[in-house]
C-alpha cells in the first residue's frame, strides 16, 4: 500500500478525531503545557512473587523487566496511549517502543546512553527481558559505539552557543514537520511510545518528569522504590509490597477516563503476572 503523504516515517496520521479534540490541540499546541499528572501507588506483591520464582529457576528477570513487559501489554490493549500530537495533528506510532537511559557504569561521572526497546506483538516477558539485557550489556561492555542521537548529542553539546543554538533550532523545525533525519531519530528516547525511569533502583521515590515538545513521546513514567506497607483488605490488615508511580501523559491523545482505565489494566496485570507470558498484543478482558 502506498504511503500517504500525511503519514510520517514512524507513524500514521489519525483522521477520525472529534472536533473537541482538535480544538483542544489548537488551544494547547505544545506538549509541554498539555501534560497531566497521575500519582498512583500500585500493589506489586504478586508481581514480586512471580519474579522471585523466575529467578529461582535461573532466569535473569528483574522487576524492571516485568514493568516493561506489563507496560507493553497495556499499550497494545490501550492503543490511544501510543499516539502523539505533532504540528497540530494526531499520529499513531507504527510500533510500541519504550525507552530509558542507562549508565555505562555505576558511577556518578559515568556516561549515559539512551536505549530504545521495541516491543513486538509476539513478545512476552522472556523475550522482552532478553532484549533489555542484551542492550544494557552491550553498552556496559562497550561492545557498541555511539551512533544516532547518542552520537549527535555528544558532538552538538560541545559546540559553542553561536553555532549550536541555530543548529538545534533547525533540528527542532525538522522535528515539528516530520523531516528529522533518521540518523537523529535512531536511539533517540524522545522518539518512543513512552519514556520510563526506574528510580527504585537507586532507592528513590517516584517523581513527575515533564514531557517535551521535541520528539513524539507522549508520556513519561517513573517508578519508585518498592516498600512494604500496611493496607486494609476485606477488613483485615495485610503487609503488601507497594510501588509508587509518577506518570505524565499528554492529555490531548485521550481523555481522563481512558487514562484511568489504562492504569486499572496495569494493576490487573500486576495482580495476574502470568499474563506476562502471553503475547504482548493478546487482548486482556478484565473480569
Amino acid at each position: 500500500m502506498k504511503k500517504r503523504l500525511v503519514d510520517r516515517k514512524y507513524a500514521k496520521r489519525v483522521d477520525n478525531i472529534s472536533g473537541l479534540s482538535q480544538i483542544l490541540i489548537d488551544l494547547k499546541p505544545d506538549r509541554s503545557v498539555s501534560d497531566v499528572y497521575i500519582n498512583q501507588k500500585m500493589d506489586v506483591t504478586e508481581l514480586c512473587k512471580y519474579v522471585e520464582k523466575l529467578k529461582k529457576k535461573g532466569e535473569h528477570i528483574t522487576i524492571f523487566h516485568a514493568f516493561m513487559a506489563a507496560i507493553g501489554k497495556v499499550y497494545y490493549n490501550r492503543p490511544y496511549l501510543n499516539r502523539f500530537v505533532a504540528n497540530r495533528h494526531i499520529y499513531e506510532h507504527n510500533d510500541v517502543v519504550i525507552s530509558f537511559v542507562a549508565k555505562i557504569a555505576f558511577d556518578d561521572n559515568a556516561e549515559e546512553m539512551m536505549i530504545l526497546v521495541k516491543i513486538d506483538k509476539d513478545d512476552n516477558i522472556h523475550t522482552i527481558s532478553k532484549k533489555i539485557l542484551d542492550k544494557v550489556d552491550s553498552i556496559r561492555n562497550k561492545e557498541v559505539d555511539k551512533k544516532g542521537a547518542n552520537s549527535a548529542i555528544e558532538i552538538l553539546g560541545k559546540l559553542p552557543n553561536i553555532i549550536r543554538v541555530p543548529i538545534v533550532g533547525v533540528f527542532k523545525w525538522c522535528d515539528k514537520v516530520g523531516l528529522l533525519p533518521s540518523s537523529l531519530v535512531e536511539d533517540n528516547l524522545y522518539y518512543s511510545s513512552l519514556i520510563v525511569s526506574n528510580l527504585g533502583s537507586i532507592h528513590c521515590g517516584a517523581i513527575f518528569h515533564n514531557i517535551t515538545n521535541f520528539g513524539n513521546a507522549s508520556g513519561l513514567a517513573t517508578m519508585g522504590e518498592i516498600k512494604d506497607e500496611e493496607v486494609i483488605i476485606n477488613g483485615k490488615k495485610e503487609i503488601r509490597k507497594i510501588c509508587e508511580f509518577g506518570i505524565n501523559l499528554d492529555e490531548r491523545i485521550a481523555d481522563g477516563y481512558y487514562f484511568a482505565k489504562s492504569v486499572q489494566l496495569l494493576q490487573y496485570i500486576f495482580d495476574n503476572p502470568k499474563l506476562l507470558e502471553e503475547y504482548a498484543s493478546k487482548k486482556i478482558e478484565i473480569k
